[in-house]
């Protein structure tokens, strides 16, 4: 049955009613709703995305991307548009320093700015075909069981209705979508909150993650000559906002906990994050997804919110698109909610500790001191470092017990005939990889529409030794691993990628 509609009440419209006709509705362009449109388009799915913002975004709020996130946009050609960002070894574990180095090849965090991410990102999207229409406010969602229908006004003020397959929200923490679908959010109201501020013309050291008698301060200048500050009083609880703080009250903490004046600066740009920390009950509201931060808010520690919701993007994408072609197998599409609501509630999780960590009072000094002796241990390390970059990610796929099945494909040198090439490589075309590493993999019957087949040879002593081969999902989670007799492999191939 369709769900009932949900409304805002548009304004009176100025200009011509329209309709526009897609096959994917995606609402909000942000890095989440632009490399989601990129998938979908690469697989020839007509995408149309809807951004209230009338131009590209010129503020950085989340500025790292962690080694899942560049094995990804590796697997889809984009690293190099990103040009040389810097890569630190180092991140952080509740303000505790975490050596994030794992095996693979892009060790560590990255630092790219968010508006560097989104443009790369929405250059290669609409380089495929996406509609990008900015300027447009959501008024309503309807599911009418056949399909789905949402109403806009566009920057003129005309009444657009926009008819789709599937619509997506990507329309972030204060997702106006689910609010129109009264989509369930339960959760941890927020109690603390940092106030942040970039601001020209201060000079002032910089500090990391500095616990001080009156609270905590961060303080980074970039090489603009731009400072970042990041303050949070101890025992101070988060207000009720409408909107972002003034200058003056961040400039205000400040002096109270560091005694410096920063009120000399010039603010570029002000406001706040707390710990509010809620993930939506389910991802899917039958013909409405959601991904990115309209699924699952959270404080944006390290990083992990956009890296989240990228990943988000890239286990829905190919999803999606094989649902809307008709190639997906019963229950495809149900899969993205179970797998990635899984890992938000575990990234969730770990981030409500290190707010515990990271905006507590003296009373928490006891349990850092103790953290920050287990991750002197490489077991303790790994663990979190695995947990904080998103290579620990491990999805459910059935089938016979394998070291690799489920994860990700790890890095490897691989050689095709005279060809050296990497995991990445293979992945660019967005399909399905069934993979020989010992010869051509086992025969079976495979949809080469959706699945490559290569024979390659791995170097001594990676990860893939000792398999003789492996099925790769479009997003680079193994789907089947084994031997030469392909036990399981023919179930898996119709599991994930439906019949030839």
């Amino acid at each position: 049955m369709a769900a009932a509609p949900h409304r805002n009440d548009p304004p009176a419209p100025t200009g011509p009613a329209r309709t526009v006709d897609t096959q994917v509705i995606v609402v909000g362009a942000g890095p989440v709703g632009l490399l989601l449109a990129g998938e979908l388009a690469l697989r020839g799915i007509q995408v149309t995305l809807v951004e209230r913002r009338h131009g590209p975004t010129t503020q950085s709020r989340a500025s790292t991307l962690h080694a899942r996130t560049m094995e990804l946009l590796d697997s889809r050609g984009l690293l190099a548009d990103l040009g040389s960002p810097p890569r630190e070894p180092r991140g952080h574990f509740g303000g505790i320093p975490l050596d994030l180095t794992l095996p693979g090849p892009y060790p560590g965090q990255w630092k790219v700015p968010q508006a560097r991410t989104e443009s790369v990102l929405e250059e290669w999207a609409l380089g495929l075909g996406a509609d990008l229409r900015c300027g447009h406010t959501l008024h309503a969602v309807d599911d009418r069981g056949s399909h789905v229908e949402a109403a806009a006004t566009d920057r003129h003020g005309a009444l657009v209705t926009l008819r789709a397959g599937h619509l997506v929200a990507c329309d972030g923490q204060d997702s106006t979508v689910r609010a129109l679908t009264g989509a369930a959010f339960p959760g941890v109201p927020a109690a603390r909150e940092l106030l942040r501020a970039d601001v020209e013309g201060i000079d002032i050291a910089d500090r990391r993650f500095e616990r001080l008698p009156g609270g905590l301060a961060v303080a980074a200048r970039n090489p603009a000559g731009v400072t970042r500050v990041m303050v949070h009083e101890f025992g101070a609880t988060a207000r009720a906002r409408t909107g972002d703080p003034h200058f003056d009250e961040v400039a205000a903490a400040w002096k109270r906990v560091t005694g410096e004046d920063i009120t000399g600066g010039t603010p570029l740009w002000v406001n706040h994050f707390d710990d509010e920390n809620r993930l939506l009950t389910s991802y899917r509201h039958g013909r409405v997804l959601f991904a990115g931060d309209a699924a699952h808010r959270q404080m944006p520690i390290g990083g992990q919110a956009l890296n989240l919701g990228l990943q988000d993007a890239y286990n829905l994408g190919w999803k999606l698109a094989a649902t809307v072609d008709g190639t997906a197998p019963a229950a495809l599409l149900d899969s993205y909610g179970a797998e990635r609501a899984a890992v938000g509630a575990a990234v969730l999780g770990n981030i409500r500790a290190q707010a515990l960590l990271l905006l507590g009072g003296p009373e928490v000094e006891p349990l850092r001191t103790v953290l920050a002796e287990l991750v002197a241990g490489e077991e303790a390390r790994a663990r979190l470092a695995g947990m904080i970059s998103g290579l620990d990610v491990r999805y459910d796929v059935g089938g016979p017990a394998h070291p690799l099945r489920g994860a990700r494909l790890p890095y490897a040198r691989l050689r095709t005939g005279d060809i050296l090439c990497t995991p990445a490589d293979l992945l660019r075309s967005g399909r399905g990889l069934l993979l020989g590493l010992d010869g051509p993999p086992p025969r079976v019957d495979v949809p080469a529409d959706r699945v490559d087949t290569v024979a390659a040879q791995a170097a001594p002593g990676s990860p893939l030794d000792g398999t003789s081969a492996v099925l790769v999902r479009p997003d680079g989670h193994v789907a089947w691993a084994g031997g030469r007799d392909g036990d399981g492999l023919a179930e898996a191939v119709a599991r994930w990628f439906g019949s030839p």
